[in-house]
């Protein structure tokens, strides 16, 4: 089990709600494949240096967690086919 960082941004276009479920979702995927959450910030709304999507600004989300490398490879191929993540991140602690 390695330490990582994620780093995910949510359409700025996505209801508050919904926004809340996609963080629950992500830290739920972690917790149901042995991993841990160590801490959620949530760094709010911001624009992009450029457009993604056609999207101009987005919710930054960032994820301290305990998981192993196999799962990362498979949460990242998930979270890249999820509706309202624009972009997502994940570097490795040391």
């Amino acid at each position: 089990m390695n330490k990582y960082e994620l780093m995910f941004i949510v359409a700025g276009d996505v209801p508050e709600e919904k926004r809340e479920e996609l963080i629950a979702k992500q830290k739920a995927y972690v917790e149901a494949h042995k991993g841990t959450v160590e801490g959620i910030e949530k760094l709010g709304m911001k624009k992009f240096a450029y457009p993604i999507n056609f999207k101009n600004e987005g919710f930054y989300v960032l994820m301290n967690i305990v998981f192993s490398p196999a799962e990362v490879d498979a949460m990242n191929k998930l979270m890249t086919i999820t509706d309202g993540i624009v972009r997502q991140m994940f570097v490795k602690k040391i």
